[in-house]
């Protein structure tokens, strides 16, 4: 008897395991099935780590990836270079993380079916991106590293993520073998996976948040002699502005005017409204997460902390993030995040519909209102309307001074103030030297052809 209860309890312990083993599995297999599936390797799915199956195409249906047989580009060379860092190369170096994201979806994927097929039929991803506007950034950049971002910051649309240096993945140059520099940091995704010094596109920052805390700072004045002094240490602009007010300063990017609104604001209120705006988080969409910016003062001097509200000492921001920032200024202080992916489809049937993402209030619609204003002063008195003609812009260029003997990096950030053309922008050209002297005329030839993107849709 006792060797009978023994082994039913034996065989109780086993069933119990089995089921326990069957649940577990069952559970994983719940809330982690997409992902095994989509396990990088998978044959149904990647072609060397990039999307493996369907055909990709930009907001107008242009195609730029057809993998439902071999792996085919646009037919237009300009296109593939331009859509590269998006849509992956065929070795695999360049990763496209956020079109393969729905390559489960793509590949014909569900929990209860597993991977199956629609009688043959491909499904179609749909970018946000159009290859019209892609192509004219890269043109624009002419050959220089950086990046130029644009979205649309009502919808979350992204109309322009051009990274350069590219290249064409069916024309592969020598890159291993290039000493001319020309492809350096080719692999690497500018907009997404790179941080700048901010140089006074970061204004925006230190302005927004004198906006919020100082109480008198419109009618307060700043006098600039070319230098404003810390003991042995200065900080200093190119020429004597005189006296300015807030709107003022930032218009005419007075660092010195700019270093005696740092004191106003406080170190601790530059940390709170820098972590309140996100101006140092990363950003997500379609499975991908942008670089991390810097904002650090610890254990700085006088003058670090004025140079880091001016957007040097350590500072550095994203593009993808910074380009959400001002989208969110634009929007009256509640904007949304970007994203890439508008739809997947297949035959008739929707698979997917992108919606944005709320970035929730990060400022007041108050300070929104008086930053949009500064912001088109600056377009309309220093870089001049007759470059963006029929659109409001509003903007402020950046100069990123880096040190060791390097030339500065231009930026330039802001958006458009017209119910039609809800877009806003990024533009960084590494050591292409003042801002509004190098990116005003790549935006200028940029945003027309925006324009005409979104003239399209309506």
């Amino acid at each position: 008897m006792n060797r009978v209860t023994k082994r039913t309890w034996m065989m109780a312990i086993f069933v119990a395991l089995l089921l326990g083993g069957m649940a577990f599995f069952a559970g994983e297999y719940a809330l982690k099935a997409d992902r095994w599936v989509v396990a990088t390797g998978s044959p149904h799915v990647y072609n060397n780590s990039n999307l493996g199956n369907g055909t990709v195409v930009d907001r107008d249906g242009v195609v730029l990836l057809d993998v439902s047989g071999n792996r085919a580009y646009s037919d237009n060379a300009e296109t593939r270079a331009s859509t590269m860092h998006w849509l992956g190369d065929r070795n695999g170096r360049i990763q496209a993380k956020a079109v393969a994201n729905y390559a489960a979806i793509l590949a014909g994927y569900d929990k209860v079916n597993g991977l199956y097929n629609y009688a043959g039929e491909t499904g179609v991803e749909s970018l946000t991106i159009s290859a019209a506007v892609q192509n004219a950034a890269l043109r624009a950049l002419n050959g220089r590293k950086g990046t130029v971002g644009i979205y649309n910051y009502k919808t979350g649309e992204i109309l322009c993520a051009v990274t350069s240096p590219t290249y064409d993945p069916d024309n592969v140059p020598d890159i291993a073998g290039d000493t001319s520099g020309k492809y350096e940091g080719v692999y690497l995704n500018r907009f997404l996976q790179s941080t700048y010094v901010p140089g006074s596109i970061f204004k925006i920052v230190t302005t927004a948040a004198a906006l919020e805390c100082v109480p008198d700072i419109e009618s307060r004045t700043f006098t600039c002699t070319g230098s404003y002094e810390y003991g042995t240490e200065a900080v200093t602009c190119e020429r004597a502005h005189g006296t300015l007010d807030l709107k003022g300063a930032l218009a005419h990017s007075c660092n010195c005017s700019f270093a005696q609104i740092a004191q106003l604001v406080g170190r601790k209120n530059m940390e709170k409204y820098v972590a309140k705006y996100g101006i140092t988080d990363t950003v997500s969409f379609d499975g991908v997460t942008s670089a991390k910016g810097n904002y650090d003062i610890k254990d700085t001097g006088g003058a670090s902390f004025a140079w880091s509200c001016i957007g040097q000492h350590s500072d550095l921001i994203n593009p993808a993030r910074f380009m959400t920032f001002v989208g969110t200024i634009a929007a009256g202080g509640k904007g949304v995040e970007p994203y890439l992916v508008s739809d997947v489809t297949r035959g008739e049937e929707t698979l997917y519909t992108a919606s944005g993402k709320s970035t929730g209030r990060i400022m007041s619609e108050a300070t929104a209102k008086k930053l949009q204003q500064y912001l088109r002063n600056n377009v309309r008195t220093i870089y001049g309307d007759g470059n963006f003609p029929g659109l409001s812009v509003c903007a402020k260029s950046g100069t990123s001074q880096l040190g060791g003997g390097q030339k500065s990096n231009a930026m330039f950030a802001g958006f458009v103030m017209d119910e039609a053309y809800p877009l806003a922008f990024i533009v960084v050209v590494e050591n292409g030297g003042y801002g509004s002297a190098t990116c005003v005329p790549i935006l200028s030839q940029v945003l027309p052809i925006c324009k005409a993107a979104l003239d399209s849709r309506n």
